[in-house]
């Protein structure tokens, strides 16, 4: 049994102690809040779970193999590193880090340690995600265009932008769904709010292919959208999130282009470009809870030494994209290069 400590007890929090206490193969050993009406909440639905306030005496703990760190992001770095230093493996809330340079450091940590770093990118475990991966490896021909749309009325986040809070889910998304890398990204947005981070953002990526992609989150929208498109050559696919059945659309429609055609005038256009309009299709999903596989997924990883889908190096990618879309922002959208983004297995 793998001992699991989780550290931060708010609006995260409660979900991965209920996956964790009923996780095969994990033993949830103690939960860690400053917050002293949280813990007694978690010992109240919980009593047989050990409860402190003292994160030292989560790291001193033998019975505590990893940690499971849900607190805000500034603090993760800290605590993940801490962790690791004291011999446990990471699993850590989104985003990883707050700058590429702290989420290179855990990554070299984590490897010189042989130790497992888990980022809970919570979407890329969905049924819906993992067949739209699977669609994509095998049926859409090549990538024309991803576009999502992440929007609702709040929460709002004091510490982080909407691109941090909201976007980091396409970001890490695109990511597993699309193994080519973006080489650049062009980020605008505005904050509405006094003294407040940026509440609305579009955020374009760039790729060394035709692809591109194009993420626009906002927590002022009066109705909640959760829907992305993925635009190929073969097949067209729809992603609502909002679905309770049929999440994911499969549409055999598209163009065909015929650069051979040897017609003169008005007509090149109609010559060249046709269209196909074939049937839609909703593949059946696998509806297991998203955060259950990723902790069972973590828990195995552990017992087999292997790096779990979402390992530090996602994470890695993840956090680069958003301080250069942060980078961008700043500047009116100007063009971020990604150059090392590139190189990262």
């Amino acid at each position: 049994m793998i001992g699991i400590a989780v550290v931060g007890y708010g609006y995260w929090g409660p979900n991965l102690v209920r996956n964790i206490s009923e996780a095969a193969g994990a033993n949830l050993v103690s939960v860690c809040d400053l917050n002293v009406e949280r813990l007694a909440a978690v010992k109240s639905r919980y009593p047989a779970i050990a409860i402190t306030d003292n994160f030292e005496e989560v790291l001193r703990d033998p019975r505590v193999d990893a940690i499971a760190i849900a607190t805000p992001v500034s603090t993760h770095f800290k605590l993940a590193m801490q962790a690791m230093m004291a011999g446990k493996h990471v699993f850590v809330e989104k985003p990883m880090a707050s700058t590429t340079e702290e989420a290179s450091r855990m990554v070299e940590e984590a490897a010189r340690r042989r130790l497992v770093l888990a980022v809970d990118h919570t979407f890329v475990h969905t049924g819906a995600v993992r067949k739209m991966h699977e669609l994509v490896e095998s049926g859409l021909g090549d990538l024309y265009y991803y576009d999502s749309v992440r929007v609702n009325l709040g929460l709002f986040q004091h510490d982080v932008s909407v691109i941090w809070d909201l976007a980091v889910h396409d970001l890490s998304i695109l990511d597993h769904v699309v193994q080519e890398r973006p080489v650049a990204v062009s980020a605008t947005g505005m904050s509405h709010v006094l003294g407040e981070p940026e509440n609305i953002a579009y955020l374009t990526l760039f790729f060394e292919s035709k692809l591109i992609a194009h993420i626009h989150v906002n927590w002022l929208a009066p109705v909640k959208v959760r829907r992305t498109l993925i635009g190929g050559s073969n097949k067209m696919v729809v992603y609502d999130d909002l679905e309770p059945s049929e999440k994911i659309k499969v549409y055999d429609k598209g163009i065909t282009l015929n650069p051979n055609s040897q017609a003169y005038g008005e007509k090149v256009h109609q010559m060249m470009v046709g269209y196909r309009s074939g049937d839609m299709w909703a593949p059946k999903l696998d509806m297991t809870e998203a955060l259950k596989r990723e902790l069972d997924q973590f828990v195995d990883c552990i017992e087999q030494n292997s790096r779990p889908i979402t390992d530090g190096l996602a994470g890695l990618r993840v956090v680069r994209t958003l301080e250069a879309a942060s980078r961008s922002l700043a500047q009116r959208g100007r063009i971020i290069e990604l150059e090392e983004a590139r190189r990262i297995a």
